[in-house]
């Protein structure tokens, strides 16, 4: 997968997630939206986690293809 087609899938999550807390602002959330809200914030944080590493092997002269997508528990429980 290349940066733009990880771009783009960022991009469609972050339109998802917004449209899902636009709906939870009017008080209509229900439970299958806040799962599927939970999801997305998944699923943004491994792609941008994988757009992360292929730029820092870019920027350490690596091959940005061997990066790949983390399990959400491993880029869920990050320490910062």
């Amino acid at each position: 997968m290349d940066d733009k087609t990880i771009q783009q899938h960022i991009e469609d999550l972050v339109d998802e997630e917004h449209r899902l807390l636009e709906h939870g602002d009017s008080h209509k959330l229900t439970a299958d939206d806040r799962k599927r809200l939970d999801a997305v914030q998944v699923q943004l944080d491994r792609y941008y986690d994988l757009l992360r590493q292929r730029r820092a092997r870019r920027d350490a002269g690596q091959d940005p293809d061997i990066a790949h997508m983390r399990s959400a528990e491993t880029v869920e429980h990050y320490q910062q």
